[in-house]
């Protein structure tokens, strides 16, 4: 199978430039040139520089003028950097000029964040993702790898065995894109599989959404306990992770811990992440957590937002929490974001303050989408007594001659199973099932 040729491993010293055109807009540039730093450091790359550049018109060549770039070369070079490393966007053309103009090798904030998910991807649904996602973002590229093949061949106007050689990769990467596709429609089929599953059995399942390293997987973990993956890094969790909780109301719940999300995304791993974050859109809630020590948190809140837009998934009830108040130093910033948000939560996961006030919320949100109802059950239908305590909360239970009198919290969605059973009528009409859901 063809293989993108990865570059030399970039581990020695970057230079890393923020370009940014709209000067009323300087702030916001400088919160995205540190995380690309953070983005950097996930890397293991040593920064040996930092350039926030401020330029009045774009430029097809080099994005900035030209005078401009051969300063930042000369300056990379000076302080013997191996690599320059973009926060913007750069066009193919352009990088392949700055890599011609600079002789070193130049990135942009998509292809750090690729190779973030490259190192990452541990599943065969985001090993299939992440590599959809390079073979995208690689293909209009390939000239850059090809260009010391571009002089072979003879004669004007003949083909040369470079441009042969580039239009034959070319073809077998649009194959592995298709067949890539194919994979990531079955991931999506069996996906759709385990959820009919799980409305044979159904649960409530919430899931938690946010932006990177504000604490999903910490808070996944203090709810349930379970072994999950946490990393004070990035892009730390690429792979959805579902666990079951108990709340005190004895009601169960599934718990989804999903991707982070990050400003300036690329859109190829938008697309190829989509039967990932689709989670979010099928779950009945949202847990949106948001770190409440971070000067851009607003930022991060619209950031999510956004991507849950994309994804039909922002309509959706939502419980706001916010992380880390333990290591917010500014009390008027929690006032303020009280005022906001008044009905979110306020938590530390690392220490567990607000922790008993969330779970109770949690219990509302589950609450919402559930009915209590008192059955008749047939003695011979253990099956149906041992549902309600697997999918909902049993509350009491009552044995008589040739009946199970059980009163019991149940998922809405399972009220037209148990339906038959309540002892005012032997079925149910529609209308009055709606009625008693509402």
């Amino acid at each position: 199978m063809f293989e993108i040729k990865r570059r030399e491993k970039m581990t020695e010293r970057a230079l890393l430039v923020g370009a940014y055109l709209d000067a009323s807009k300087k702030i916001e540039a400088q919160s995205l040139f540190e995380e690309l730093e953070e983005l950097v450091d996930t890397l293991g790359i040593p920064v040996v520089e930092r350039k926030l550049v401020h330029y009045r018109e774009q430029h097809a060549r080099y994005l900035i003028g030209s005078g401009k770039a051969h300063e930042l070369i000369d300056f990379a070079k000076e302080h013997q950097c191996d690599v320059i490393i973009f926060d913007n966007e750069l066009t193919p053309s352009q990088q392949r000029n700055w890599e011609e103009l600079a002789g070193m090798t130049v990135a942009d904030r998509q292809e750090i964040i690729l190779d973030i998910f490259g190192a990452r991807a541990q599943t065969r649904e985001a090993r299939i993702q992440v590599d959809l996602a390079r073979m995208q973002y690689s293909l209009p590229r390939l000239t850059r790898a090809w260009s010391h093949l571009g002089q072979q061949g003879g004669g004007i106007g003949a083909k040369g065995e470079g441009e042969s050689q580039l239009e034959q990769d070319k073809r077998k990467i649009r194959l592995q894109i298709d067949r890539l596709k194919r994979e990531l429609e079955q991931v999506r089929s069996a996906r759709a599989t385990q959820r009919k599953d799980r409305k044979r059995a159904p649960v409530p399942n919430a899931a938690i959404v946010g932006y990177t390293n504000v604490g999903k997987s910490s808070l996944l973990r203090r709810l349930t306990g379970a072994e999950v993956f946490v990393e004070n890094k990035l892009f730390a969790t690429l792979d959805t992770t579902t666990r079951k909780i108990a709340l005190p109301n004895k009601q169960p719940l599934l718990l989804t811990d999903t991707v982070g999300f990050v400003r300036k995304l690329p859109h190829q791993l938008v697309e190829a992440f989509n039967a990932t974050l689709e989670e979010a859109a099928l779950s009945d809630f949202l847990i949106h957590v948001l770190d409440a020590s971070q000067d851009q948190v607003m930022e991060f809140y619209n950031t999510t937002m956004r991507v849950l837009a994309d994804l039909g998934a922002d309509t959706k009830q939502m419980l706001i929490v916010f992380n880390k108040i333990d290591k917010v130093t500014d009390p008027y910033a929690v006032a303020a974001l009280r005022r906001h948000f008044p009905e979110a939560v306020f938590v530390s996961v690392q220490t567990g303050e607000g922790m008993t006030d969330l779970i109770e919320r949690i219990g509302e949100f589950v609450v919402r989408g559930t009915i209590t109802v008192d059955l008749r059950l047939p003695v011979a239908r253990a099956d149906l007594l041992a549902r309600l305590n697997r999918d909902g909360a049993v509350r009491d239970v009552r044995y008589e001659h040739e009946f199970t009198q059980v009163v019991a919290t149940i998922p809405a969605s399972s009220l037209e199973v148990f339906a038959p059973f309540l002892p005012a009528s032997p079925a149910l009409p529609a209308d009055a099932a709606r009625a008693a859901v509402e």
